[in-house]
Order: C-alpha cells, then sequence, then structure tokens
C-alpha cells in the first residue's frame, strides 16, 4: 500500500470506530471472560438487529439531508396493525405477518415526504410533530392495550437459527434468521447507494439541495424515496421487536430514538448531509450495542445508557462539524 492510499484509508471514520471497537472489545473479554464467546456474539447481533436495520434507514434519511425521528411511531403503528390483523383473524402465516407492517411504514413515511416537500419546514419539526400524531392517535384507538395471543407459526419463527451450534452445557445456540435480516438489508442499502440512480441523487441532494435542484434532480422524488424507504425498514424493524418481545406493547419502541442517530451519526453519517456509509452505521450500532453491553456487565443504572448514548451523539456530530469546517477551508465542500 502507498503512502497516499494509507492517508486515504486513516481518513476515514470506519477505521477508527473499528480500532475502538476491538480495544472495548478485549477490555470486556478481561472483565468478563464470557464476552467474546459465540454464544455472546450471536446474542448481541440477534439484540441488536432491531436498532441496525432502523440505522441503515435513518442513514439514508442523513445522507439526503434530511432527518426522520418519527420512526420508532412509524414502527408502533405498523407493529399493532399487524398484531391486530394477525390476532384478531389467527392469520396463521409468518410471510404474511411479516408482510403487513411494511405497506404501513412506507404510507406513513410518504406522510413525512409530503409534508416535508411541501411546507418547506424543517424536516426534524415535521418528523417529531408525526412522532406525536401517529402515536398519540394510535394510543387514543386502542388504548394501550397490550397483544399477546399470536398464531403459532409467529410464536415459533422466532427460534429459527440460520446456523446453530451446541454449547459445553449441552444448548443449543445459534446466528439468529434476525440477523440474517439484518444482513441482507445492509447489503441492500449498499447496493442502493451504490450503483442504482436514485443512491447517487440521494448523495447529490444531501450534498447540495439547491445545486441539485439546478441540475435537473427531483427533490420530491428524492425525499419520497428516502422517507419510504425508512418507513418500510421501520415496519420490518417493528416485525423483528415483536418477535423477540412476543408480545406487542404500544409504548415499548417509542423513546429509542438516541440508539438509532447515535449509531448513524457514530458511523460517520453527517447531520448536514452528503456523507456516511453503510459499513460506518453497521459499526455504529455494534460500538452502541457493546458500549450498552459494557455498561450493563459494570451494572451502571440504566438511566446512566441514555446519558451516555447523547454524549456520544454530541461528540460524534461534534467531530463531523469539525471535519466539514477543515473541508470547507480547503475548498472542498
Amino acid at each position: 500500500m502507498n503512502h497516499s492510499s494509507l492517508k486515504r484509508l486513516l481518513r476515514r471514520t470506519e477505521i477508527y470506530l473499528l480500532g475502538i471497537l476491538v480495544v472495548l472489545s478485549i477490555v470486556l473479554a478481561i472483565v468478563n471472560p464470557k464476552f467474546l464467546t459465540l454464544e455472546n456474539i450471536f446474542d448481541l447481533l440477534r439484540n441488536n438487529s432491531f436498532l441496525g436495520i432502523l440505522a441503515l434507514g435513518e442513514l439514508v434519511v442523513l445522507i439526503s439531508g434530511g432527518i426522520d425521528v418519527s420512526f420508532t411511531a412509524i414502527a408502533t403503528v405498523s407493529q399493532y396493525v399487524m398484531g391486530v390483523i394477525i390476532s384478531k383473524y389467527f392469520i396463521d402465516n409468518i410471510l404474511v405477518a411479516l408482510l403487513i407492517p411494511i405497506p404501513v411504514g412506507i404510507s406513513l413515511g410518504a406522510i413525512n415526504a409530503i409534508l416535508i416537500n411541501y411546507t418547506k419546514v424543517h424536516p426534524v419539526i415535521i418528523t417529531i410533530s408525526n412522532l406525536n400524531v401517529f402515536y398519540g392517535l394510535l394510543i387514543f384507538i386502542t388504548g394501550g392495550k397490550w397483544i399477546y395471543r399470536f398464531p403459532h407459526s409467529f410464536r415459533t419463527f422466532a427460534k429459527l437459527k440460520l446456523v446453530t451450534l451446541v454449547n459445553e452445557r449441552g444448548i443449543e445456540y445459534g446466528l439468529s434468521v434476525f440477523t440474517g435480516f439484518w444482513i441482507l438489508i445492509a447489503i441492500l442499502t449498499w447496493i442502493i447507494l451504490k450503483y442504482f440512480p436514485i443512491g447517487r441523487k440521494i448523495y447529490a441532494v444531501g450534498g447540495n439541495m439547491e445545486a441539485a435542484r439546478r441540475a435537473g434532480f427531483n427533490i420530491f422524488k428524492v425525499q419520497l424515496f428516502v422517507y419510504c424507504y425508512i418507513g418500510a425498514l421501520a415496519g420490518l424493524a417493528s416485525f423483528v421487536q415483536a418477535q423477540l418481545a412476543q408480545i406487542i406493547q404500544p409504548n415499548a419502541i417509542v423513546g429509542r430514538e438516541l440508539d438509532v442517530l447515535a449509531a448513524a451519526i457514530l458511523g460517520g453519517a453527517s447531520v448536514f448531509g452528503g456523507s456516511g456509509t453503510v459499513i460506518g452505521t453497521v459499526l455504529g450500532v455494534l460500538l452502541i450495542g457493546i458500549i450498552k453491553n459494557g455498561l450493563i456487565l459494570m451494572k451502571i443504572p440504566a438511566y446512566w445508557h441514555q446519558v451516555v448514548i447523547g454524549l456520544i451523539i454530541v461528540i460524534a456530530a461534534g467531530i463531523t462539524a469539525y471535519q466539514r469546517k477543515l473541508r470547507k477551508k480547503k475548498g472542498l465542500v
């Protein structure tokens, strides 16, 4: 590797994230030798599948120069609609259950895109408002009732594993099907951003919306795509969360926005738009998951977890802003 290639490599956020992950993993393995076992790693990946899928949707929105904080309400509504339909009509078909929340998420994402484009109000205001509207209406209509009586196929699907192993105690463990969902969505998002025309338009609009408009890009179509995409992923993530919990609680997802934003921003997605990668976001999710795992191992009270995540967002966003300032000075932005 020549000097210029090494220099380019060292500029990448992913390299530093990977270094932090390795150091943190070694420290936690010293504190608790079970941390680096394959069983714990598989559990960590499964438990963060919900966060990982949502973070990939937020990545696409951030690259386009927008932001979405309503995805938890979208996931909650999508999940509840799925729960009502499969429990009321006792639909014992996992594929149907999987497909119900996705169009619901896309519809609510489209509402965000239409309001953002036509009102010209900042996306954070629109999506915060819609978070409260979607969630408030759900609670008003349902009374906040829990759903927990599911058909057989829904109850057994959560046990499906892509790889099954047996530990020294004779207990089976393995790579969850939900980790497979996360990997597939990561590959799909990477392909869209790298090879599809819409991917290049998302980067162009996020880099400079006015220049993209003058170049003939349809800004509304780009916004419609990114908010529908995160809506679809919120629907899929809601299915994963319901599977892992085996219960649908209207108050179980709303409030987890910080973790998703932290993972995407920590992975290098700029709050100013125009930059961010899939691999960086995946590493960001893993880092958030490991930090939370470490805080639990150290028996730090749960309310401090949100303080730590909030600080991570501030530091990561501050570093991004500083890098942008440096690039501006060099005339690269």
